[in-house]
């Protein structure tokens, strides 16, 4: 069941929302929370059922583990709890491990040494990643602060909760389990009400609008590149910078929508997403791009490597580990973990050059960082190490540079430049009007991301304006979109 399908707006919310406070007023928070755990459960089971009692039994794992840890780290039996600790985070990714990595490194094992390596073909539970994240942060802060392991049904609606169990936010237990025990938690709260739905919407239309028509544009060019189809600069490009605003609108979307979920059953995530092509190094680029992830390698990664805390060159092989890791975690490919050594690449750069102490007009920094962001994001895209090089190729213009006829004819001088053909066949729908229509969609689309704020960032007049704007767009792909599209993120 997706956020964006007519399913979940028109059937599964209303009756989650409504069930929720009829719960809460019949029998107070603990029918509130039983209810929404149901329905967490059912919403997750819609996909496969099977995998409901894999969620179950992590988060009872997680919990009695949790509760051990707990109560040796109030006795203050230190030692004790770090063992345990280590025992449940390492469940935990051993877990994680079996179901993404297993036939990825055998796969890899069997491509090194020739050796032809029988596959498992597991089938990748959804949302395991997030879930195991969430869990991880849950056993930690079991040790730091013991309380959050007092009552297992808030920790399992905390696990479960659907507005953000398939791709996040990863949220602090310590945040989210004391707004379960405020006052009035259980019942309809008319601002959370109005703010959440205008949320929810507004990341709806970022989704419907924005995000699914860009990548109609993005799949035509990497769909030609992953078949060994050769793309000229305008259509690698185009392709490259559609599926940029493609993967920005998707999360962005599916950031406010969680976020105006949960707000509508009166909890409040933090901010995960925070216009980050606007910013002018790569650094703050993973301040504002995935905020719970970034937070969480930060955490649980790259301090405990050492972090800044052992000279330069150490803190440059920190930054380098964990970028490769998170690439590893988007997924099982090395094409992901080129991605990740990519922005691992970019950030010891960036320090080297903050070392250095030169500084550059913003524009031209905001310039090159978004052209760095851009040219890893294919990769991440790409179907195949071939098909990233056919990309990159095409990008650096070494497989020529054309553009339709009739635009040719029309610019004076424009022949000597670039080649005539009739069209761009992997640009659009290879129509003569598909540059341009493409042209002015991305213009628009790069507009929103670079000079937009964001919608948290809104007056309530500003999102009444955005939600007046994008209201019938919305509808018309709700109702008529040959088919929902699923968040890019749910795959990981």
């Amino acid at each position: 069941m997706l956020f964006n399908s007519q399913l979940f707006v028109l059937g599964f919310l209303p009756t989650c929302l409504g069930g929720f406070f009829v719960a809460g007023r019949v029998g107070g928070r603990g029918w509130a929370l039983g209810w929404l755990l149901l329905a967490s459960l059912f919403f997750y089971g819609w996909w496969a059922p099977r995998f409901v009692f894999l969620l179950i039994g992590s988060m009872s794992f997680n919990f009695i583990i949790g509760r051990h840890i707990a109560g040796l780290a109030s006795a203050g039996n230190e030692t004790r709890a770090r063992a345990w600790l280590t025992v449940g985070i390492g469940g935990n990714l051993a877990l994680l491990a079996w179901f993404k990595y297993a036939d990825f490194v055998l796969a890899s094992f069997g491509s090194v040494t020739g050796i032809n390596m029988p596959t498992l073909d597991l089938f990748l539970p959804l949302a395991i990643s997030f879930f195991t994240f969430q869990q991880i942060l849950f056993l930690l802060d079991c040790r730091a602060r013991p309380e959050v392991a007092e009552e297992m049904l808030p920790y399992a609606c905390l696990v479960a909760f659907f507005p953000h169990l398939i791709a996040g936010p990863i949220v602090r237990p310590s945040e989210i389990l004391p707004q379960f025990a405020n006052a009035g938690f259980e019942k309809p709260d008319t601002e959370n009400l109005i703010a959440g739905c205008t949320m929810f919407l507004l990341g709806l239309a970022k989704k419907l609008v924005l995000a699914d028509m860009f990548g109609r544009f993005a799949d035509v060019g990497f769909d030609a590149a992953a078949s060994g189809a050769t793309l000229n600069l305008f259509e690698a490009w185009y392709a490259a910078l559609a599926y940029a605003l493609q993967i920005y609108f998707d999360f962005s979307g599916y950031s406010d929508m969680a976020i105006g979920l949960a707000r509508m059953f009166n909890i409040r995530f933090p901010l995960n997403f925070a216009s980050p092509y606007q910013t002018a190094d790569i650094s703050d680029f993973w301040r504002r791009w995935h905020i719970s992830l970034s937070r969480f390698l930060r955490d649980t990664v790259y301090i405990p490597l050492g972090g800044n805390r052992h000279g330069e060159g150490r803190r440059q092989a920190n930054l380098m580990a964990t970028m490769l890791l998170g690439g590893l975690w988007h997924g099982a490919a090395w094409n992901f973990f080129l991605w990740g050594g990519l922005h691992g690449a970019f950030l010891v750069v960036f320090s080297v050059w903050q070392r250095v102490g030169v500084r550059l007009p913003r524009w031209t920094a905001q310039g090159l960082t978004i052209l760095a962001v851009v040219v890893a994001w294919v990769p991440f895209r790409a179907a195949s190490f071939s098909a990233t090089g056919q990309m990159l190729h095409a990008m650096a213009g070494l497989d020529g540079v054309a553009l339709p006829r009739r635009i040719v004819e029309g610019v004076p001088g424009l022949a000597r430049l670039v080649d005539a053909v009739p069209v761009l066949s992997f640009l659009g729908d290879g129509r003569n009007l598909s540059f341009p229509e493409v042209t002015a969609a991305l213009a628009v689309g790069w507009g929103i991301a670079l000079l937009a704020p964001n919608v948290q960032a809104l007056t309530e007049r500003g999102r009444s304006l955005a939600l007046a704007g994008s209201f019938a767009l919305t509808v018309q792909a709700l109702f008529f979109a040959p088919s929902v599209s699923p968040f890019l993120y749910f795959r990981f």
